[in-house]
């Protein structure tokens, strides 16, 4: 079914492609002119989708429409990432250890390699030719701006993962668990923030690293949380609690309440947070939830570990470099697709298939099937 969250990957792509748009950028070819056009197309569609979101389930045809602009929206979001993934790139070959900003670093003064701005042109026009094919068809169902009134959505996941069914993410884990396993030089606990496309590993790497035995053995508490869209202090409060203190009722519960309690809880205890999903870019929030922790003894010993999509959210949590996270190469990539399309040995009865499967991996890698436009896991997703 079509996602009921639209509305809030209009925004956030909305949100990037403005980051996107100042002049630090230099960008060839009119990729500017073509992502300006890709904007003000995204605020016109944004501006009805409460109302498409509620028609939905009584539209057919509208709910096939919204499908195809949740993947045409995805697309345009991992363009985005792109340039980000690219200007850092660029600013770590220039050398400047000593900026930790990573916004500036990101979106600092750079000209992009002319064949990156190319590929990336041709890209942008194929997103707005999408939408422009869908234009008239969305236009046809007469819809209405609304208020927005509705609950938030949050995703769920879970600290577990079978090793057994995870390639080619090895020496990204034992990366990971050697940062974690460095002492800490300050009051600043560490936060390793994981940064990569949606479906390309981030929460299974962090799941790997939560089960790892040697990290059993360094932190005796360990706490998984899954933030998703929704950064709420009381809300995540209350999930910390509860993942300590399984019995733990605390609904409700003031905001006072909850840090004393956390604190008793936390106190004197070294532990791993991982704060799984996360896309708040507001500031002030994480540095409520980061203060809260750090008044607990024992926090300086404690290690959090983030999941996110966005450079943005790893630069506001941690003013370290974060661990950018990058596809799997082609043989792992070719392993996963038999895993997951074959039951054990049966793939050499299907030669076709293989080789069916082998250009459709090669397609994904060249980036022409965007990793969220998918329903079921991509082949880098469970890597």
């Amino acid at each position: 079914m079509a996602e009921t969250f639209l509305f809030n990957i209009a925004e956030r792509v909305l949100e990037k492609l403005v980051h996107l748009s100042v002049q630090e950028i230099r960008l060839a070819f009119n990729v500017k002119t073509d992502l300006k056009k890709l904007e003000g197309t995204m605020i016109s569609i944004k501006a009805v989708l409460l109302d498409a979101e509620r028609q939905q389930h009584q539209n057919e045809k509208l709910r096939l429409c919204m499908w195809k602009l949740r993947g045409i929206f995805y697309d345009a979001e991992d363009v985005i990432d792109d340039f980000k993934c690219e200007a850092l790139c660029k600013q770590d070959a220039t050398n400047h250890p000593d900026i930790n900003n990573l916004k500036v670093r990101v979106l600092g003064s750079c000209c992009l390699p002319l064949s990156f701005s190319l590929k990336m042109s041709h890209k942008i026009k194929d997103i707005n030719g999408r939408l422009g094919k869908l234009s008239t068809e969305w236009k046809s169902f007469e819809l209405r701006q609304c208020s927005d009134n509705r609950h938030v959505f949050r995703r769920e996941t879970i600290s577990f993962v079978d090793s057994s069914d995870v390639i080619g993410r090895d020496k990204d884990k034992e990366n990971i668990i050697s940062m974690l396993m460095k002492p800490s030089e300050d009051r600043n606990v560490p936060v390793i923030p994981i940064v990569g496309i949606g479906g390309l590993g981030k929460t299974t790497l962090a799941q790997l690293v939560y089960n790892d035995d040697r990290i059993t053995s360094l932190f005796p508490l360990k706490i998984w949380i899954c933030v998703s869209e929704e950064f709420d202090l009381s809300r995540l409060l209350k999930l910390i609690i509860q993942s300590v203190n399984k019995e733990e009722r605390c609904d409700d519960s003031t905001l006072d309440g909850l840090q004393a309690r956390l604190r008793s809880l936390l106190n004197d205890k070294k532990f791993l947070l991982v704060l799984d999903d996360v896309w708040n870019e507001n500031q002030a929030k994480w540095v409520e939830l980061r203060n809260l922790l750090r008044s607990t003894d024992g926090f300086s010993l404690s290690k959090i570990i983030v999941t996110t999509r966005s450079l943005d959210v790893a630069s506001i949590m941690s003013p370290n470099r974060p661990y950018i996270l990058k596809g799997l190469p082609l043989e792992d990539c070719l392993t996963l697709f038999t895993k997951w399309a074959f039951n054990d040995g049966a793939e050499k009865h299907y030669p076709n298939l293989i080789r069916i499967g082998e250009e459709i991996v090669k397609k994904m890698q060249r980036g022409s099937l965007g990793s969220k436009n998918i329903g079921k896991p991509t082949v880098s997703e469970n890597g």
